[in-house]
């Protein structure tokens, strides 16, 4: 009873719509997820920006703190979206995937009547691919209609230097600071200089060829594909097996290859120089 009466007291002293204190106020969860999101996308815009940056030079452009910029990256990693080596960070395959779904959609109407007649015409299979990182990413394939053929998912990854789409990517776009020039066949290209001199050759003569470096007994000719400021935004590459598609053929069938290229280039909106 004493309890119950110290209670009534309580309330006494204490009528309805009197001021007990200030209430607690509920966490707007989504108002601070809505934030986060806004910083991260800051982050990635800023990196974009930056190319590649330290915690302090990003803690500069975004405003964030090092010890909140630092959380937010490691969450950006963890999903792909940023990429950290020895502290320095850059965007990341998962942003480019996700940036790319866009101008994706353009580019594979663009190529794909290309692609479509080149594999017809040759019977052999055509790949699109992508530069993802110090990777090519492949976006499509047309099939060819040998018996035995070359099959390449779209979605997988391949490195730049032991691969023709690499190649034409690397000599018309730069070589990215840090690639790794890791053999893959007796054939593959591990020497930055014997690397540079190939990309020479590729930028005068228009297009490049994967001479079994990448896997033994596959043999590929790429060209680039130009957007319309006339920047190399993919590679088109014809793929067979070595068996068939000798050194002396693949540089014969390296004008059409380059043809299809610049029809796809022509439909993106690319304006040759005169």
């Amino acid at each position: 009873m004493s309890r119950s009466k110290t209670i009534f007291c309580s309330l006494k002293n204490h009528p309805v719509g009197a001021s007990m204190g200030p209430m607690p106020r509920p966490r707007r969860k989504g108002a601070e997820e809505v934030k986060t999101l806004e910083r991260g996308l800051s982050v990635l815009q800023a990196l974009a920006e930056l190319k590649e940056a330290g915690l302090s030079p990003l803690a500069e452009r975004t405003g964030l703190t090092k010890s909140t910029l630092y959380r937010l990256l490691q969450t950006l990693v963890r999903h792909g979206f940023v990429e950290e080596e020895r502290g320095v960070y850059r965007v990341g395959p998962k942003a480019f995937v996700v940036g790319q779904v866009y101008p994706r959609q353009n580019l594979l109407l663009a190529v794909r009547p290309e692609m479509e007649a080149l594999a017809a015409e040759t019977g052999e299979s055509v790949n699109l691919a992508v530069p993802a990182g110090r990777e090519a990413l492949y976006l499509d394939q047309a099939e060819g209609a040998r018996l035995v053929r070359l099959f390449t998912a779209p979605g997988s990854r391949a490195p730049l230097h032991a691969t023709g789409v690499g190649k034409v990517l690397l000599a018309f776009r730069g070589i990215p600071e840090g690639l790794s020039l890791v053999p893959y066949t007796p054939f593959t290209l591990t020497r930055l200089e014997d690397l540079k001199r190939e990309l020479e050759t590729v930028r005068r003569k228009g297009y490049a060829l994967d001479n079994e470096e990448r896997e033994l007994g596959v043999r590929c000719v790429a060209a680039p594909v130009f957007g319309p400021g006339g920047e190399v935004v993919a590679a088109l590459s014809l793929s067979a097996p070595a068996s068939r598609l000798s050194l002396e053929e693949a540089h014969r069938l390296a004008p059409r290859v380059v043809e299809a290229a610049r029809k796809a280039s022509l439909r993106l909106g690319f304006v040759p120089a005169l």
